[in-house]
């Protein structure tokens, strides 16, 4: 990738805001949140329960629709779901009665532009960049957690969207399997270099996969502060240096979280 394109703004938010009903009258999950994802960037969203991660997430995705803002993805306003962005789950959402290679050839055959052997080559390719290629004949239940998520994120590539949206895809997983799934993100990041918007509460987490980690704070959900990451990779989530890094993170939104509480 050149570097005129690695600092291409492919994923443009401008004032956005997003309101709900609630039971307490009208609560504002989101309100002027204004962000540039560049293509071929790894961006982390943090933040306690109640910030709006997860709402962004649907925006970005099309599953909601914002109050107020815009939204452009390649210039193009994002209204709707589609094809060019896909969303990885805390849960794996595979379909049971499907084998892990139907289950990657699902999104897939919806490209009318692929022939069946073409779509089977891109199927396969994938499952062997997340290390399942002797696995393509499995069902979800015979395999563990963390190989589900990784067909997962194989049927998330292989239609090649422009944008992947994770949520909170590891938080179900044990620390030893989280671990090898952050080196297996890492290194298929660094192979295929995919514009990545993550949400999750761990910031140690965010601060192992991000090239920027974004902080947000609740009511209402707005961004605080972005830290650049610029540890090299692969990194190991118990290094010195990104334990110190996510310490700074973490006392950085601590603080923005008292402030905004004294402002109640």
């Amino acid at each position: 990738m050149t570097q005129s394109a690695e600092n291409t703004v492919q994923l443009a938010l401008q004032g956005v805001t997003k309101s709900f009903n609630g039971g307490a009258g009208q609560v504002t999950a989101l309100e002027g949140i204004d962000l540039d994802v560049r293509q071929g960037e790894f961006v982390c969203l943090v933040g306690p329960s109640g910030c709006g991660k997860s709402t962004l997430l649907s925006l970005i995705a099309g599953l909601e629709q914002a109050d107020a803002g815009s939204m452009l993805l390649d210039g193009e306003p994002v209204r709707t779901p589609g094809r060019d962005r896909m969303v990885m789950f805390q849960q794996d959402a595979l379909f049971p009665w499907l084998n892990v290679l139907d289950n990657v050839l699902f999104g897939l055959r919806l490209k009318s532009n692929l022939t069946e052997v073409e779509c089977l080559e891109v199927a396969r390719y994938y499952l062997d960049l997340v290390g399942l290629a002797d696995r393509e004949l499995a069902r979800p239940h015979e395999l563990s957690g963390g190989m589900r998520q990784r067909v997962a994120l194989a049927r998330c590539l292989a239609p090649n969207p422009r944008v992947l949206l994770m949520d909170e895809p590891f938080s179900s997983l044990d620390a030893l399997t989280r671990d090898q799934l952050y080196g297996d993100i890492q290194r298929i990041f660094t192979q295929r270099r995919k514009t990545i918007v993550l949400v999750t509460h761990n910031i140690r987490e965010a601060v192992c996969l991000g090239d920027r980690v974004v902080l947000l704070s609740p009511n209402p959900g707005r961004v605080r502060q972005v830290f650049d990451i610029n540890l090299p990779r692969p990194r190991r989530i118990n290094d010195p240096a990104l334990a110190n890094l996510a310490a700074e993170v973490t006392a950085a939104l601590a603080t923005h979280l008292a402030t905004s509480e004294s402002v109640e």
